[in-house]
């Protein structure tokens, strides 16, 4: 009978863990469609130019309205899944995407695309935490959970990387609009499949959710970024338009902040913040995102402005990037647990600046070996980087707080890739205008000059229409004012990449996670009393020197197995076979 039982109860053990590993595969299939639609559009951006004709600042918006509106709503759509269930977030979340896919493939005009793009924003905002956060609570050992966290950020680096190569397709076969079109069958199979296979779960939800708050944060992270935006446009900084969204953005975080702390059942915990770990793993993310999805956006216009290559061919040049970051993730769990957190990340982000570093090599004729070369760096180190920080973050805090963490973090991912658009992109700007401020020495019209110091492509335009030698000069003009930006640009990013390296010296410098241990033994997290409810625990955190009832000392021995056994509602489905 005894057998029998022991049996059963390995075949359950063994059916939990492969129904975990099934919730991956749909939880990435999730990220790799928000993450394709961050990139996918980039190819298209030329195409776009043309056929809409929007401003400087309107090209801008329509290519990080997504992201920046995604990463403003994360933290009240995060919140919101703790409290009705993640799921059902994640399922309207679906359904809002494809309607918004179908809206921007439509678009007619360029506020109908910024709209259309914003509303993409609100439907990645419901998925995304709810990703991150359901991984968290169906992965409760470390070691298995450092497993799926470097497949999630190696889906989430393919769908950045192959955005390009299915936009460029798409652009050069059919109209721009068609990049959009694709998420809507993916949707319609993902959104059943979904409803189906994946586990509902919900978090704390103790006292009224703060609706007033997650809307603060949101008015400040944008304030925040249309700030940045405008620093290198023709208003310059010292300027009302650039600093007051600047300091309101900064007013707005601040009030959040404080208002958080006041309240008894804050929106997010703002606690989480004190671990130094769990801080720099957040600034980490923000600034390797930064680097990622700016210089990808400059390095687009590149290929096919000064090389003159094909959507097509931009993006099969970008799939070494693709390749070297799914490495990084498959190896992210080896590489963490014999390197540790501090060395994983920070020499994540010195391989990131040598490679950028290197890529200010690129100039007027193609190099597709240094090209290939410098991306492969990027793609690595990056990815690593990525892993060994949101496995830091997620590990710092228990699993019925996931819910905040995982939007903290996801708002980290999105804020960093609208900042590496907008930071890098008003640097680049501020450097490209000023190699065209002497054109009209050179006979060039005036209103030429002006026009063709917005971007690249309209000065392409502007030569265009003017033809001859005079538009032979404003052409070739331009291009070298744009590769001489683009090295400044690098040189930027390559600066930020070595702060990052420094500030990675905060995390800790080992996982802990025993060798010798089958599992991994989570360390232990201070929690205050009332956490000791449904969802938390199962041996709650006590004083210095104190442990539960019945629980014996531990003294450098593993915790009985019952101790460490996580409830049924936080996994999402059950223990895994060890």
């Amino acid at each position: 009978m005894t057998g029998t039982s022991t049996a059963v109860s390995r075949l359950r053990a063994a059916a939990d863990g492969a129904n975990r590993w099934v919730v991956l595969v749909v939880l990435c299939l999730s990220l790799l469609l928000v993450a394709l639609d961050a990139t996918v559009l980039h190819v298209a951006v030329p195409a776009v130019t043309e056929d809409l004709r929007p401003s400087a600042v309107g090209l801008l918006w329509i290519v990080d309205a997504y992201p920046l509106v995604c990463a403003s709503l994360l933290i009240l759509f995060g919140t919101l899944g703790d409290r009705i269930g993640r799921r059902r977030v994640l399922l309207l979340g679906y359904a809002l995407f494809g309607i918004a896919s179908a809206l921007a493939a439509a678009a007619d005009s360029p506020g109908m695309l910024i709209a259309a793009r914003a509303l993409l924003g609100v439907g990645g905002a419901m998925i995304m935490p709810a990703t991150l956060s359901i991984l968290r609570q169906v992965f409760p050992d470390r070691r298995e959970r450092a497993l799926a966290i470097g497949v999630w950020t190696a889906v989430a680096a393919v769908g950045a990387a192959t955005g390009p190569v299915i936009g460029g397709f798409l652009v050069e076969h059919y109209w721009w609009g068609s990049v959009f079109l694709i998420n809507i069958p993916l949707m319609a199979v993902i959104l059943p499949v979904a409803r189906w296979l994946l586990p509902e779960s919900r978090g704390e939800a103790d006292g009224p959710w703060d609706v007033l708050g997650a809307l603060t944060a949101a008015a400040g992270v944008l304030g925040l970024v249309l700030g940045v935006k405008r620093i290198g446009g023709d208003g310059g900084v010292l300027t009302l338009a650039t600093l007051g969204p600047l300091l309101a953005g900064v007013l707005l975080l601040v009030l959040f902040v404080r208002r958080q702390r006041r309240r008894a059942h804050p929106l997010i915990d703002i606690a989480m913040f004190s671990r130094p770990a769990f801080t720099t793993a957040v600034g980490c993310i923000v600034l390797a995102m930064l680097a990622l999805v700016g210089l990808e956006l400059i390095a687009v216009q590149y290929l096919q402005l000064v090389l003159g290559l094909s959507p097509l061919e931009t993006g099969l040049r970008l799939l070494p990037l693709t390749f070297a970051a799914m490495a990084a993730g498959a190896t992210g769990s080896y590489t963490l647990s014999r390197t540790g957190p501090r060395r994983m990340v920070g020499w994540g982000f010195v391989l990131t600046a040598a490679s950028v570093l290197l890529l200010t090599l690129m100039g007027q004729h193609d190099r597709p070996v240094l090209l290939t070369v410098g991306f492969v760096l990027l793609g690595f180190g990056l990815q690593s980087t990525l892993f060994g920080a949101y496995e830091s973050m997620l590990s710092e805090v228990p699993a019925e707080r996931a819910g905040g963490a995982a939007a903290i973090g996801e708002t980290s991912y999105q804020l960093g890739a609208g900042l590496g658009i907008a930071l890098l992109g008003s640097v680049m700007n501020a450097a490209y205008a000023p190699g065209l401020s002497r054109l009209h020495e050179e006979g060039v019209p005036a209103a030429a000059g002006s026009a063709a110091a917005h971007s690249l492509g309209e000065a392409y335009q502007v030569a265009g229409r003017l033809g001859g030698p005079m538009g032979d000069l404003l052409r070739d003009t331009a291009r070298h004012a744009f590769v001489d930006g683009l090295h400044i640009t690098l040189l930027v990013s390559a600066g930020l990449l070595l702060l990052g390296a420094l500030a990675a010296l905060r995390l800790p410098r080992v996982m802990d996670c025993p060798p010798a241990a089958k599992g991994c033994r989570e360390p232990a997290v201070e929690l205050p009393e009332q956490a000791s409810g449904p969802g938390s625990p199962a041996v709650p955190a006590t004083r210095a020197g104190s442990r539960p009832p019945g629980v014996p000392e531990a003294r450098g021995r593993r915790l009985p197995r019952p101790a460490r056994r996580e409830p049924a509602e936080a996994t999402g489905s059950g223990r895994a076979a060890r």
